[in-house]
């Protein structure tokens, strides 16, 4: 697992980008999150967000900037297991 990912800040600024060309949304890691979550399955496998500032990621070395889809997914599990809103 991520951990590096999964201790990203919740009010850290990121753009969640969808690449089937829908406008992005700009704010903070939980408001992506939250909007991920809406996404219908296709669509989801299509985002990405954008950090502002790049995290570690195994395998690689160096930081990187884009989180994939199964990383925002288990940033949504984190939300969901802190009992913040996902709705």
């Amino acid at each position: 697992m991520h951990a590096e990912v999964l201790n990203i800040p919740w009010d850290q600024p990121a753009t969640l980008i969808d690449l089937d060309g829908k406008t992005p949304l700009i704010g903070t890691i939980r408001e992506c999150v939250m909007h991920f979550v809406l996404f219908e399955p296709a669509s989801r496998e299509q985002a990405r967000i954008l950090l502002s500032r790049p995290v570690h990621r195994e395998g690689r070395k160096t930081r990187t900037w884009i989180l994939e889809p199964a990383e925002i997914a288990r940033l949504a599990g984190r939300l969901e297991a802190e009992g913040k809103s996902l709705h």
